[in-house]
């Protein structure tokens, strides 16, 4: 694994590559990033993009979502994958937040993930983007990444690579790490394909090296 000195390497390379880094998921305030997180599991940004573009001009707050049949909510986001069981969330958090919460998404990691359809990582996302807290939510880039680079273990589930990361990883680059990470992954160190090659963090990567045949 990577010692702190190479981890810091890593993260300044990273920086270099992707100095733009941030949230690709299209809102305005911290109840659309909610519900934009919660529809992107197991789909792409670009596509859940193109789905709130037209629900966000629909829906303007939880009460909203409460007030249609939820055939129609079901409707409303059918391009996008496991869109029953979301939608069914969706209406759901949406009671949470009105009911219990006084229409306000919680600002608090804890209370986030009480809410119907949102995990750890969804969580770590809302309370670093729209409360500018830090944290990293590990997503299949960030996992992928983290453990091709030889930051985290192989055998490490996403839990320990968060955790490993955020004892690696200075507290207030957090988010800008789960960011450029996230870039890296998707742009760069691809899951079919990576660019090896012309990859810059070549040196420090075990799996780089291995599919180079680099000594």
């Amino acid at each position: 694994m990577l010692n702190k000195t190479q981890v810091r390497q890593v993260l300044d390379i990273v920086a270099d590559m992707f100095p733009h880094a941030q949230c690709e998921l299209i809102h305005s305030n911290p109840f659309e990033l909610l519900i934009a997180v919660v529809l992107s599991a197991q789909s792409t940004d670009q596509t859940v993009n193109k789905v709130t573009r037209d629900l966000f001009k629909k829906y303007k707050k939880p009460e909203d979502y409460l007030q249609v049949p939820l055939e129609e909510l079901e409707n409303d986001i059918k391009r996008i994958g496991l869109w029953r069981n979301k939608a069914k969330n969706i209406r759901k958090l949406c009671e949470k937040i009105v009911y219990e919460y006084g229409g306000e998404v919680p600002r608090e990691h804890e209370e986030l993930t009480k809410l119907p359809g949102v995990g750890r990582k969804t969580a770590n996302v809302v309370v670093s983007n729209a409360f500018g807290v830090p944290a990293i939510a590990v997503d299949t880039h960030v996992e992928r990444v983290s453990k091709r680079l030889g930051i985290c273990r192989w055998k490490d589930t996403p839990l320990e690579v968060e955790k490993t990361l955020m004892k690696k990883v200075p507290r207030e680059e957090w988010t800008l790490t789960h960011h450029r990470l996230i870039f890296l992954g998707r742009y760069h160190c691809k899951s079919q394909n990576p660019k090896c090659e012309s990859c810059p963090l070549l040196d420090l990567c075990r799996e780089g090296k291995k599919r180079m045949k680099v000594k």
